[in-house]
């Protein structure tokens, strides 16, 4: 699996969320679902943290309508700082939301066609080097975080590289699954992908969680793809054609991955990260206690 090329480093991360976050109304129905906090930081923040951990310099955010706050997220509060400073409250906590001047990048996604369109929609800034892709629903934790594995993996075979995670078997036809070939540690090749394959029939049990690594060839592809699964441009379809002309993996993760798509993933987030905060761990696990009966 290994190769001596030198790998063109993975300086940019496309984040789409231009999703409209329909399982989350009405929370969603004014704040983008992206900024629906697990405790006391919202989704988009954790994926940019993981990013920044990875070496990645530039944050391109793929957005639609109403998602403005997302990008003032990230900006400089002058009137918060101010007041904060007045009231001799130190800044610190806000060092995690400022990005360098030039590293935060929008595009607007027009039409909901998909996360493969959404990605081609950064096919300008991303231009002619390999990119992460993250998917901010995904909460991937880990020391080191998943998009830092994946890129320690790609400085070892390069190409095109997927985060996959083990489950259970009757779980598999909800998700993508790859087809596996040779393993070695946590690095799996990938000879084919299947989109929420019968449990039957599913080639493995590894499932692919939201994280990405891809070559810039992909937008070529995504150029011409016609419309796939619900009438949008998948961009499992797009990787799928890459594999066997370029070198394809899959990094299994070694960390916890929790769906905060979905209402109880991010209930479970919420509760099993407060547990490990030594500011809330044992009031936390105390109202849980209480609640449970025990």
């Amino acid at each position: 699996m290994k190769g001596s090329t030198e790998r063109k480093p993975i300086r940019k991360a496309v984040f789409p969320v231009a999703g409209l976050g329909t399982r989350f109304l009405p929370a969603t129905k004014a704040i983008p679902k992206e900024m629906l906090p697990i405790i006391d930081r919202p989704l988009i923040q954790y994926a940019v943290d993981e990013a920044r951990e990875a070496g990645i310099e530039q944050m391109i955010f793929v957005t639609g309508r109403g998602k403005t706050s997302i990008v003032e997220h990230f900006d400089t509060a002058f009137e918060l700082e101010r007041t904060m400073i007045d009231r001799g409250k130190n800044l610190d906590v806000l060092e995690p939301t400022r990005i360098l001047p030039g590293n935060l990048v929008t595009v607007r996604q027009q039409v909901p066609m998909g996360l493969g369109h959404a990605v081609w929609c950064a096919r300008a800034i991303v231009g002619d080097e390999p990119f992460a892709i993250f998917l901010p629903d995904e909460l991937m934790i880990g020391a080191p975080g998943c998009m830092k594995q994946m890129v320690d993996a790609y400085h070892e075979v390069g190409g095109n590289l997927i985060s996959v995670l083990e489950v259970p078997e009757e779980e598999v036809s909800s998700y993508g699954v790859i087809a596996p070939g040779a393993r070695q540690g946590s690095l799996t090749e990938v000879k084919g992908l299947v989109e929420k394959p019968k449990r039957e029939e599913a080639p493995s049990n590894l499932i692919i969680s939201g994280r990405y690594i891809l070559q810039p060839e992909v937008m070529r592809t995504l150029e011409g793809q016609e419309k796939g699964a619900g009438g949008e441009i998948q961009l499992t379809d797009a990787m799928a054609t890459m594999i066997g002309q370029q070198p394809f993996h899959a990094v299994t993760f070694a960390g916890r991955r929790f769906d905060c798509g979905s209402k109880t993933g991010f209930v479970e987030a919420t509760l099993a990260l407060s547990l490990e905060r030594p500011d809330m761990a044992d009031e936390v696990r105390a109202v849980a206690r209480r609640l449970l009966g025990l």
